[in-house]
């Protein structure tokens, strides 16, 4: 899920000018990389002897109905499952446990079967990654509307964005706007931090950004770093809360502390301008770095650019190039730009027109609108390449561009 409204303007190196990067909100408490096996056996510990426990003292407890993230409590600290939420063998030790995803999977299925909420929740979240079941977002989808309806939190905050996105479900905003408050009355800070956007960009909810940053503000006091970058965007942007772009510093360093690379970058980028911050590049490399070492493409741009003027780190047009191809490569176009043109003057690399024209022809091609002048530079010095090149390498170069295709950094 993207935000279209919060940015961040960031210098083009290319064209000297500003251009507004849109930033992604993390949107979802799901995601698609998988718990290892160890994860879900670890679970299955905690859950599987605590309710052996509790049926051997004659206890019977509620479902699940917890505050937070993701959910890594104990039984103790959840509040425990049903007595008889499992049947079975009496594990009494790891030895004894189920010792692989397709026999976790089989276990919360039987809890799940009987009513379990939070056993319910976690069969959803096996079958939307796919880990000891096939990968399934319909089954994801009904087993996790079973627990919502009980009132487990994540179920709910997951429901949402499963609404939101359409993954098993049909995409619907009203939806996942009801079921993300839901959890987010409960205190739920993924949601919490959901319903915050959703107020900002207007989706399923009338847009107003005073709600917008009352729900942020409650799970970025929860400590969740996708509320704390979200509400340091805000105060940049003004809105729902005045223009601060100290407060912003505030907000995005405690997210950044928590490895946001987002909050790492725009951390960065208040102190290269000084705003909020003392001026600081060192300062500001520090943070591009550690967002750059994550993948994150505008990081690589902006820490290529500190080295191509010495900003921050001693001058260094090979480091310069390093970190504007890595940018280049995921589709980064300002750094796309920036590479074809060290190819042409041969600074950082050899020399090579076919190289320069590549990658000139790539970042011409996909500047938007708004960037007309920097695109008009690409284009310009490209066709100046073209011309230094034989038809037949100019051909082999036009091929390259046409079946360019970017990486994702993992």
């Amino acid at each position: 899920m993207q935000s279209e409204d919060l940015v961040v303007t960031q210098p083009n190196p290319m064209s000297g000018k500003t251009s507004k990067s849109i930033v992604s909100r993390p949107g979802s408490e799901l995601t698609r990389t998988r718990p290892g096996a160890a994860v879900i056996i670890d679970r299955m510990i905690d859950d599987v002897t605590d309710i052996i426990r509790r049926r051997d003292a004659g206890q019977h407890v509620s479902g699940d109905h917890e505050v937070g993230g993701a959910d890594y409590r104990s039984s103790d600290e959840r509040g425990g499952a049903s007595a008889h939420s499992l049947r079975g063998p009496k594990f009494r030790s790891r030895e004894d446990v189920p010792e692989d995803d397709a026999d976790a999977a089989k276990w919360y299925r039987r809890a799940a079967e009987q009513g379990d909420a939070d056993a319910q929740y976690r069969l959803g979240e096996m079958y939307f990654h796919g880990t000891g079941v096939p990968e399934d977002e319909a089954e994801a989808a009904k087993w996790t509307r079973r627990a919502a309806e009980q009132g487990h939190a994540s179920a709910q905050s997951n429901l949402g964005s499963m609404h939101h996105n359409g993954w098993g479900i049909p995409q619907d905003y009203a939806e996942a706007a009801d079921w993300t408050r839901r959890a987010a009355e409960q205190g739920h800070a993924p949601a919490q931090s959901n319903l915050g956007a959703m107020y900002t960009n207007g989706e399923g909810v009338p847009q107003d950004y005073a709600e917008a940053a009352k729900w942020t503000r409650r799970a970025a006091d929860q400590g969740y770093a996708a509320a704390q970058l979200n509400l340091g965007l805000l105060y940049e942007n003004g809105k729902g809360v005045p223009s601060d772009y100290a407060k912003a510093a505030q907000w995005y360093r405690l997210a950044a502390e928590q490895g946001d690379a987002v909050a790492q970058l725009n951390l960065g980028f208040l102190y290269a301008n000084g705003a909020g911050v003392p001026q600081d590049y060192a300062e500001a490399v520090i943070w591009y770095r550690r967002a750059a070492d994550q993948g994150n493409a505008d990081a690589q741009l902006h820490l290529g650019f500190g080295y191509d003027n010495g900003e921050g780190v001693i001058q260094d047009c090979v480091m310069a190039v390093k970190w504007y191809r890595r940018a280049a490569e995921q589709g980064q176009i300002p750094a796309q730009g920036q590479l074809g043109l060290k190819y042409f003057i041969g600074e950082g690399v050899p020399q090579d027109y076919a190289r320069a024209y590549g990658w000139l022809n790539l970042a011409a091609a996909r500047f938007p609108a708004s960037e007309q002048s920097a695109r008009d530079e690409a284009v310009e010095m490209r066709d100046e390449a073209a011309s230094l090149l034989t038809p037949a390498a100019l051909a082999r170069a036009q091929r390259w561009a046409r079946e360019w295709e970017p990486k994702t950094e993992s």
